[in-house]
């Protein structure tokens, strides 16, 4: 009897440690990153897999909890954060295989004037203060003729770069999370699609201007070097470029988030 009962107890430690090592812990921002995670579950759990979601409010931390092992990956970045994120603070995350997932086209927005040829000379524009986000910011502005920047196919602009201002812009860089909640003292804000959401503003209808299909800033999945090539991630990325994820994507976002698979 003794010996059926530790047969017992050594089948489900056995059980309970294969369910433990099939649990794939990633990082995201909560709109739309977290939601489209969330959505996927059912699909994962079906493959074996355990998503756990940990949601952040900021572009660091989720890098950093990736790349001190605390998840496994992350979904909240394009390409060129993840460039300069590693450049910036000596890490060497990496996107997994076939990691692309969507775009966010971003947008300008203004509390104060209805379109972009109301913008007085010498308006207050407040853009991200982080470089990739930035220069995004400068480029879109490039590309309405408000400005022009010394070297057009850099992604990774500064206000420094501006050779031409006609309009003698100003520019006030803050935090992205804190963009939407500058509205009513700037006179134009470019903000991540992500943030606008969240604010209860709709990329399609309250931007003034926005990124068009072109946009090089896709969203990915991120991961150490050692865990992107993992069969869960694998099974994570199966799962994000279903063609029910899709059709969430759309149905859910109407245009303001564009899958990318």
């Amino acid at each position: 009897m003794l010996k059926k009962t530790l047969t017992a107890v050594a089948i489900a430690t056995l059980a309970f440690t294969a369910q433990a090592a099939d649990v794939l812990k990633v990082a995201a921002t909560a709109v739309p990153h977290a939601e489209i995670l969330n959505f996927i579950k059912p699909q994962l759990k079906a493959a074996g897999i355990e998503l756990q979601v940990k949601e952040f409010s900021d572009y660091v931390q989720p890098n950093a909890a990736v790349q001190d092992k605390q998840l496994d990956a992350n979904f909240f970045q394009h390409q060129p954060y993840l460039d300069s994120y590693n450049k910036d603070r000596q890490s060497s995350l990496v996107t997994v295989p076939n990691g692309k997932v969507h775009v966010e086209p971003f947008g300008a927005y203004s509390s104060k004037i209805k379109n972009v040829a109301e913008l007085k000379d010498g308006a207050l524009i407040a853009i991200p203060n982080d470089p990739s986000n930035g220069g995004r910011a400068l480029i879109l502005l490039a590309k309405q003729g408000l400005i022009e920047l010394k070297d057009p196919a850099s992604l990774t602009p500064t206000p420094l770069d501006i050779v031409k201002n006609p309009k003698k812009l100003k520019f006030k860089e803050l935090e992205a999370p804190l963009l939407p909640r500058a509205l009513a003292d700037v006179d134009l804000a470019l903000i991540n699609t992500n943030y606008a959401i969240e604010a209860k503003l709709n990329p399609t209808k309250d931007a003034l201007f926005i990124e068009g299909a072109d946009s090089p800033y896709t969203n990915i999945v991120a991961a150490r070097k050692d865990r992107a090539d993992g069969a869960d991630i694998a099974k994570l990325m199966k799962a994000l470029h279903s063609p029910e994820t899709k059709q969430f994507i759309l149905d859910k976002y109407q245009g303001a988030v564009v899958p990318a698979f």
